[in-house]
């Protein structure tokens, strides 16, 4: 019997660790937001406007309706040609 439980045990052991090890990794994983304006023609992650499907579908670089995921508080400090990026749809 003591083999039993000290399999049950050591089962419990490692999956007690694995699932520290996923917390610690999405805790490192950085935040991420949308931002508006600065991604370049074809390579924006989503919402470019009326015809269009969604990613990789922005027509002109830093489009102000086509956003790009950046790390979270610095979309207002990307600086592109067009003025800064922009938490919300540039017109």
């Amino acid at each position: 019997m003591r083999t039993t439980h000290a399999a049950i045990a050591a089962s419990i052991a490692i999956a007690s660790a694995s699932a520290l090890a996923a917390s610690a990794h999405a805790e490192t994983k950085p935040k991420m937001e949308k931002c508006y304006g600065v991604s370049l023609a074809g390579k924006n992650d989503c919402a470019a406007g009326a015809g269009t499907s969604c990613a990789g579908t922005s027509k002109v670089d830093y489009q102000g309706n086509a956003w790009k995921l950046v790390k979270a508080g610095t979309c207002t400090s990307i600086k592109t040609p067009k003025g800064n990026g922009s938490l919300s749809p540039k017109a």
